[in-house]
């Protein structure tokens, strides 16, 4: 079977999905896609036309159509390959999925599934639900594998530490009681650094000097943290490189957080927090004490800017200035507590292109028609015609 990850409701998470399928999403240390590719060699994605160019399809006359909401797990990968031509699974009326030669739910007879289901249900899980996924993922990637050795300069509590090879870690404290800690592939932690697991650090990704993490976090590839973070994950190419207080947050990719941020990830009067949903188009309580910072791709803050408590950030978004800017804040919008403007377009992709350049990479005229596809689709969030 050809296998092929669909989006069943691409807008339930913007803004995060509006720039890759759900599936891209980092759920633990692995993204959903990642998760999947450990049980099927091939595999693809279905998402919206915009996104085809950089995520691609495959079709093939055998196909097993899975929702990227849904986390592959033992039980459920047998349940999939028993189906037949024509069949489909369902979990408390949720697709789970389907094996037919093209999308089509119409044709499917679908059956019960007594798998275990795991199902990301909603954008906060990616930090809520995070704890079970680091441990899973950390069972998938180590199995079988010998850690590199620590050198004496670190202190260790508990043993439950992979290191990949290239990776450096000085004079740091790392406590794997609570949860796994996982290093990935050249990656770096600085000397007087304290971490208490879950965590990972995915490839080429730094953890700066004096950093204090708390678990369950993870920190994707290519990117630079310091000060304090707690609960929170980062999608890859990203910083909060200086002192600050992140947490209970989502952080996309190309994102920078300037000196001294900080977010509010509780409110005073301990009441649940309430998000904007693009759905709704209204705040609506997400049933959590804590939840902090949710940040779309290419988003920046300046120095000392103030997150308040469940705040979301669109895509191409350059906030500075004192003051605790509103909580929700449109796609490629250029201000702070005073007020927002359009981000023009011109000098967001000026400054997208030095960004990559800094990574010796290219802004590519691919990821250009996304970024430029997601400007006209936002336009009416910011009052634009």
């Amino acid at each position: 079977m050809n296998i092929v990850l669909f989006d069943s409701n691409q807008k339930k998470y913007f803004p995060l999905s509006l720039t890759r399928p759900v599936s891209d999403f980092r759920f633990g240390i692995l993204t959903i896609k990642e998760k999947w590719e450990y049980y099927f060699k091939d595999v693809s994605v279905k998402a919206e036309s915009y996104l085809n160019d950089k995520f691609h399809l495959n079709i093939s006359s055998d196909n097993l159509w899975i929702d990227s909401q849904v986390i592959p797990t033992d039980d459920l990968i047998i349940e999939l390959n028993n189906l037949r031509e024509g069949e489909g699974l369902i979990s408390n009326d949720v697709v789970i999925g389907f094996r037919y030669c093209n999308f089509n739910l119409e044709k499917i007879n679908f059956i019960k599934s007594n798998a275990n289901i795991s199902i990301l249900e909603k954008m906060v899980d990616l930090f809520y639900k995070m704890n079970s996924q680091l441990k899973n993922d950390f069972e998938l990637l180590t199995k079988g594998k010998e850690s590199e050795k620590l050198d004496n300069s670190n202190t260790l509590i508990g043993d439950n530490i992979f290191i990949e090879k290239g990776a450096k870690i000085s004079s740091s404290i790392l406590n794997s009681e609570t949860g796994p800690i996982y290093i990935g592939k050249n990656a770096e932690i600085m000397e007087g650094s304290i971490i208490r697991g879950p965590f990972s650090l995915s490839e080429n990704s730094v953890v700066k000097m004096g950093a204090k993490i708390y678990g369950p976090t993870s920190i994707g590839p290519n990117c630079k943290v310091g000060g304090e973070i707690n609960n929170s994950v980062f999608f890859g190419f990203s910083s909060k490189a200086h002192d600050g207080f992140l947490g209970n947050s989502i952080i996309g990719e190309w994102c920078n957080l300037g000196a001294d941020s900080n977010n509010s990830n509780l409110k005073n009067n301990y009441e649940d927090v309430k998000l904007w949903s693009y759905e709704e188009e209204s705040f609506e309580s997400t049933k959590l004490q804590f939840c902090g910072l949710i940040m779309g791709d290419h988003s920046k803050c300046g120095i000392n800017t103030m997150f308040n408590t469940g705040t979301i950030v669109g895509v191409g978004v350059n906030i500075f200035g004192s003051g605790f800017p509103r909580n929700f804040i449109p796609s490629f919008s250029w201000g702070g507590a005073g007020g927002f403007s359009i981000h023009n377009k011109n000098k967001f992709f000026e400054t997208a292109k030095k960004v990559f350049n800094r990574r010796s990479l290219t802004l590519d005229n691919i990821e250009q028609n996304l970024l430029d596809n997601v400007y006209s689709m936002t336009k009416r969030y910011r009052n634009e015609k």
